[in-house]
């Protein structure tokens, strides 16, 4: 534990969730070129290893930990350990999210409804919480950036539930921006337009070359984190430059 100690005495300290692929694997290893220290948070341990190996981070500076935060007790077991293991945390990226497959809402099942709000709004506020009151005893305070998505506007049919939830992980964040901003801490929201990631499936229609990439995110995190202590950027919408659907919408 000295050695942990040792090592979080001298850098900054990030918990990523949905680390282990795409968009949180991004910002995972954007944060390392940082200079950060990263708990590691996602539910398959090969694909966390992965991440590690592409953080360049050493297993003491790069913890793993294997958790679905569709679980209620998830949020506290996570917070916990990461404190347990560094004894201080400076950003809190809340990056996880899951949807099924676009359907109808009368057609949902209870459980899959259940998973989208647990994953996608549940535990990302639990997460801010717990987070907040730690951070706020600090000195330096600490940054919270929560991932959202152009569903929570755009509001598709077939995405109901989803939209709803990263509607509401938007409004929490401005929400909470305005109680804990004089205690030191950030709360940003990034909502993100299509992204080329393996959870959007092949389309014809979709030219995934013009589609964000991970890297854009990961880079929209970092100017957060960089951002100086009196300036809070609190919600950045990032769409493609250009329209990937194929003839528009």
């Amino acid at each position: 534990m000295e050695q942990v100690e040792d090592i979080a005495a001298e850098r900054k300290i990030a918990l990523v969730t949905g680390a282990g692929r795409g968009v949180g694997r991004a910002i995972a290893v954007a944060l390392a070129q940082a200079g950060f220290v990263l708990c590691l948070a996602a539910r398959t341990r090969e694909e966390l290893d992965r991440t590690r190996e592409l953080s360049g981070l050493a297993p003491a500076q790069s913890l793993i930990v294997l958790i679905d935060l569709a679980q209620e007790d998830a949020p506290e077991c996570l917070i916990e350990t990461a404190y347990a293991h560094f004894g201080r945390l400076d950003v809190l990226v809340n990056n996880a999210g899951w949807a099924p497959a676009r359907t109808p809402l009368i057609k949902l099942g209870g459980e899959d409804q259940d998973r989208v709000l647990a994953v996608n709004l549940r535990a990302p506020i639990a997460l801010a919480r717990l987070a907040a009151i730690r951070m706020a005893a600090q000195p330096s305070g600490g940054a919270i950036v929560n991932i959202a998505s152009s569903a929570a506007r755009r509001m598709a049919p077939g995405e109901a539930v989803y939209a709803a939830a990263k509607a509401g992980l938007i409004a929490f964040t401005h929400a909470a921006f305005a109680e804990l901003r004089d205690r030191g801490i950030k709360l940003s929201v990034i909502i993100p337009g299509l992204i080329d990631t393996s959870l959007i499936p092949q389309n014809k229609r979709l030219d995934r070359a013009l589609m964000l990439r991970p890297e854009d995110l990961a880079a929209a995190v970092m100017t957060i984190v960089h951002t100086p202590a009196s300036v809070c950027p609190i919600e950045i919408v990032l769409e493609p430059q250009r329209d990937p659907m194929r003839g528009g919408n």
